[in-house]
């Protein structure tokens, strides 16, 4: 169990690296795409490259003569599989809105705000959340004021629309929790894209102008944030989530802030400021804080 749960935190780590200087990718394909058309093709492109890995892993799958085969709820899968996808699309489309009007280090601060609201939530699948969660989530919060708050209370649109991401990000973290260990986890990601990929395409047709000349001109970050950010990331997110407690992978992939702060520094010379490097080491407190001594049966 020790070493499961080791994997499991490393390959966490891992997905909170790629989707911390993911925030970069997005930024920069922002430049030629649309928010919605930028994340049709970044979607799609993760079905698309997790398509082969999916039949490969089914045909040695099948291969393989063991009378001890994990077996897989289906009717589950289909139920809610699809919901798991609208409510990744919400959670990647505020984001990526949100990116038009504020910084990568920002972002990546903003959108880790899950790691307060994954606990909180529980509270309505019958989880107990502990005093320790609700003061830090209050210190978060004071951190979230100094790093979005500016003259005033004038919020920056864009942090505003991170946090909206961040609230479906912990709806998503919180139904992959639950999904993860009774349904087939490749077939999930499988869904989750199609479903995220459809919603922000049928938007975008709506919204934006579709320019194949735009898109080509992006393949960089949408090879990226595609592939890595989307098939790879979101994938091993699936399966390690099923030997970690969701308020504990919440912590762990919460360092993504830090990746994200570190891309925009090192590939976009983003400035965080006094104020801001405040914000965020108040945030990162209640992050902490929250998750002290967390048993696994809590959420």
């Amino acid at each position: 169990m020790k070493t499961k749960a080791l994997r499991a935190d490393i390959l966490l780590l891992g997905v909170s690296a790629i989707w911390g200087f993911a925030f970069v990718a997005q930024i920069k394909g922002m430049e030629h795409l649309g928010p919605f058309l930028f994340n049709a093709c970044r979607f799609a492109l993760g079905f698309i490259s997790l398509l082969p890995v999916y039949f490969l892993l089914e045909n040695i799958s099948r291969k393989k003569v063991s009378g001890h085969k994990k077996q897989y709820d289906s009717q589950l899968l289909l139920k809610w599989g699809p919901l798991t996808g609208v409510v990744l699309f919400l959670a990647s489309s505020f984001q990526q809105v949100g990116l038009l009007y504020t910084t990568a280090g920002n972002s990546g601060f903003i959108t880790g705000f899950y790691i307060i609201l994954v606990p909180i939530l529980g509270i309505w699948f019958g989880h107990s959340t502990r005093p320790a969660t609700w003061l830090g989530g209050a210190i978060a919060l004071a951190g979230l004021y100094f790093l979005t708050v500016q003259d005033g209370l004038n919020f920056n649109k864009g942090d505003v629309l991170t946090l909206g991401s961040a609230l479906m990000y912990a709806v998503q973290i919180l139904l992959i929790g639950w999904l993860s260990r009774h349904v087939h986890p490749l077939r999930l990601s499988l869904i989750q894209f199609f479903m995220t990929a459809l919603c922000s395409m049928m938007v975008a047709l709506y919204l934006e102008p579709i320019s194949l000349d735009a898109i080509l001109k992006s393949a960089g970050p949408l090879l990226f944030a595609g592939v890595l950010s989307t098939g790879v990331a979101f994938t091993i997110q699936i399966i390690a989530q099923r030997d970690a407690a969701s308020s504990h992978a919440a912590i762990i992939m919460s360092l993504e802030a830090v990746f994200a702060v570190l891309g925009g520094r090192l590939l976009l010379d983003e400035q965080l400021g006094l104020r801001g490097f405040l914000g965020c080491g108040l945030m990162m407190t209640g992050m902490l804080l929250s998750q002290l001594r967390r048993s696994r049966k809590q959420v």
